[in-house]
């Protein structure tokens, strides 16, 4: 006998082991950096951001996210580099570092971005900065639509291109428009 009913939307975990960082074989080796103190050593960092890394959120834990990854045409992986707000992950920096044995950093920054929101990734093998944007309104957790920023390597540095926005919607699952509390759209 078969038993029917609404279909859950929580995905069904992959078999077998999940990796968390991407295999040996699909990215080139890499040297685990000290991201916190290579944004503090950086004079392009701007000080809003070195003094949100002044000491961690809990225990030994820093609001940085690190992804090493071929961008730029390194032999070494570049490496990514974004900061977030501790008390609500909001993204207030997203760098990229490439491998520089003349710096004193062993780096150079050869991207910056501080805009409030933002957010650095990879997306097949270019540079992807989301902006997260918000009217006037909107509460932290919910903005309202995103800017997402594709950039290409390119004679020495990054290329926008292909750019594109995101309306999000302000309704729930059951119907809500987040913050209002009634249940359904006013």
């Amino acid at each position: 006998m078969r038993s029917e009913g609404v279909a859950s939307s929580t995905p069904v975990p992959p078999k077998g082991p999940v990796r968390s960082t991407p295999s040996p074989a699909s990215t080139p080796e890499h040297k685990k950096v000290d991201a916190v103190q290579l944004l503090k050593d950086d004079p392009k960092v701007g000080a809003f951001v070195k003094k949100s890394l002044g000491k961690p959120c809990a225990a030994d834990e820093y609001p940085v996210e690190v992804t090493y990854a071929s961008l730029t045409g390194s032999t070494s992986p570049d490496v990514i580099v974004n900061v977030m707000t501790c008390a609500d992950s909001v993204g207030i920096g997203s760098y990229v570092y490439r491998k520089h044995s003349r710096t004193k950093l062993g780096y150079d920054n050869v991207y910056t971005n501080e805009q409030p929101s933002v957010s650095a990734a990879v997306y097949k093998g270019e540079l992807e900065v989301s902006r997260q944007t918000y009217e006037r309104n909107d509460k932290v957790c919910c903005p309202s639509g995103e800017d997402v920023t594709p950039l290409r390597w390119k004679d020495g540095h990054f290329i926008e291109h292909d750019g594109y926005h995101t309306d999000y919607s302000k309704t729930t699952v059951d119907g809500a428009t987040p913050g209002d509390g009634t249940g359904s759209e006013g």
